[in-house]
């Protein structure tokens, strides 16, 4: 017993965490293994049914489809990039403005943190009735400055571009608390030593704050790409089936859950969820490697 707890007592980190590193393993492992497996096999109408092993077909057609797969990964790319500039550039600049202590700030801040306590379904659902073309608050509000009304999520040119302000709506607190976090944690004596120095407060914040502060913009830039990239909710609560009826809004993940669901063709969908698991690899690689360079 003596050698069994000098052991344990040893290794105890591996000890305390082993259980639940074990069991996040196994629940991503089988998921992607059945995935993988699925992908390369023309499973379709009914999990039950025999499948036939056929390479890889399905990515072979996957990726020649230049109907509904690339124009996917364009409006999935587009959203993403389009939703955390956005964000990053908002929560940037409330993060500046709440840095500095005033009058109210505790109340300034609870309220700019309200978007992240409702769910992303009741989100959808609540700005569905904001831009409803013919009664909807939007177009309303737009009639009274005398602007023309605006067809919004119900148009295909506009449902896009909307829908990644929904989403800017929602998140950019979530990327303004960490940009937060990392200017509290920032050292005052180089802008100090700015300041002595005569820099201006913006030449202060682009040479000394921002370089300073870019590991915090990278790492809330890594957990925003990951979960705009996966965006679902927002989208199908607001679009539907398909994105729309002109596919104005699929996302890969969009496209995957209807040849799933709708078409019930597993093997093709599977292809499409493993090359868009691979996409998201390579976007957090490159982030993760981006702020190991950026680090101090």
């Amino acid at each position: 017993m003596g050698g069994l707890s000098a052991f344990l007592n040893r290794h105890r980190k591996w000890v305390l965490a082993g259980p639940a590193l074990i069991f996040v393993v196994a629940m991503l492992a089988f998921p992607l293994a059945w995935t993988l497996y699925l992908s390369v096999t023309d499973a379709s109408g009914s999990v039950r049914a025999d499948k036939t092993f056929i390479g890889l077909a399905n990515y072979a057609e996957v990726l020649t489809d230049v109907e509904r797969f690339w124009p996917a990964v364009g409006r999935t790319v587009l959203f993403t990039v389009g939703a955390i500039a956005l964000e990053v550039i908002f929560g940037m600049i409330i993060a500046l403005l709440l840095w500095r202590p005033f009058r109210g700030q505790g109340l300034v801040r609870v309220a700019i943190l309200l978007p992240l306590v409702a769910t992303p379904v009741a989100v959808g659902m609540m700005w569905l009735l904001i831009f409803e073309p013919t009664i909807g608050a939007a177009n309303q509000f737009l009639e009274l400055i005398r602007i023309p009304a605006q067809g919004w999520i119900s148009d295909p040119d506009q449902a896009l571009p909307t829908l990644i302000f929904v989403d800017v709506w929602q998140w950019t607190p979530m990327v303004t608390l960490i940009l937060m976090a990392g200017l509290t944690a920032l050292p005052g004596e180089p802008d100090e030593a700015a300041r002595v120095d005569g820099a201006s407060g913006w030449q202060r914040f682009w040479f000394v704050t921002l370089p300073l502060l870019a590991p915090t913009v990278i790492a809330a830039v890594l957990l925003r790409s990951i979960d705009a990239l996966k965006t679902f909710d927002i989208l199908y609560a607001t679009k539907g089936k398909g994105g729309g009826s002109a596919h104005e809004v699929e996302t890969l993940n969009i496209y995957a859950y209807g040849l799933s669901f709708d078409y019930n063709e597993y093997g093709l969908s599977s292809a499409v969820l493993i090359i868009f698991f691979l996409m998201i690899v390579a976007v957090v690689a490159v982030l993760v490697l981006r702020r190991g360079k950026a680090a101090p």
